[in-house]
């Protein structure tokens, strides 16, 4: 195992598409959620207790060799937006492609012929981390530091916000960062064992309405 490829796969200029998304920041400094550091801050611990904690344990569980089928549904389960499925879906075609270049497997061409369209991101990523000769804690790690990272580097651009005072956030959520990755990891191992109904289910609605609201904006900066 090679831990340097943990640094390829969750670096921000891979090129797996989510520079283009903003993991629902946008539409929370539209309604006013998001409006400095601070606030940032605050969206970005929630994001990681809710939706960052689901899309940490769904890829942890594909890294260990779980059925990535039913892990895809059971991603579909815990996204009832519309919107963030096709944006997940999305997403997970971009970073197949992307991972399929950079770590040639098997397991990933059977998952990219079962879903033309793409495949759930955590999926895709966690199947590429094991393809990438990574465990389920570094795929955990991964996905929880993408789900705060990305609305962070979003609201940059949105606020025109210093970046050393969203990097600063970022830092301050590291020991947050630590206990999701680890919760997702254990409950990654009980469902290899015990199925996908081991595996958290924390719902974040106002990530969901946001997303469907968004979705119908004529004009806007990110796909999601």
């Amino acid at each position: 195992m090679t831990r340097a490829a943990l640094l390829v796969l969750a670096d921000g200029r891979f090129p797996a598409g989510g520079h283009a998304h903003s993991g629902g920041a946008e539409a929370a400094v539209k309604a006013g959620r998001i409006t400095g550091a601070a606030s940032l801050e605050d969206f970005c611990r929630g994001r990681l207790y809710t939706t960052g904690l689901v899309s940490a344990s769904l890829a942890a569980a594909a890294a260990l060799g779980a059925d990535p089928v039913a892990l895809d549904e059971a991603a579909d389960a815990r996204t009832p937006s519309p919107a963030l499925r096709v944006a997940a879906r999305r997403l997970g075609r971009q970073l197949m492609r992307a991972a399929r270049a950079a770590w040639p497997h098997p397991e990933l061409d059977a998952l990219a012929r079962r879903f033309p369209k793409g495949a759930h991101q955590p999926v895709v990523l966690g199947l590429a981390a094991r393809a990438a000769g990574l465990g389920a804690a570094d795929a955990a790690y991964c996905s929880a530091y993408e789900s705060v990272s990305g609305p962070a580097t979003a609201t940059v651009r949105l606020l025109s916000l210093d970046p050393f005072d969203a990097t600063a956030g970022l830092a301050r959520l590291a020991d947050d960062i630590d206990r999701v990755a680890s919760e997702a990891a254990e409950a990654a191992a009980r469902a290899v064992t015990d199925g996908v109904d081991a595996l958290p289910a924390a719902s974040a609605p106002l990530l969901e309405v946001g997303a469907e609201a968004h979705a119908a904006w004529a004009v806007r900066l990110f796909a999601s």
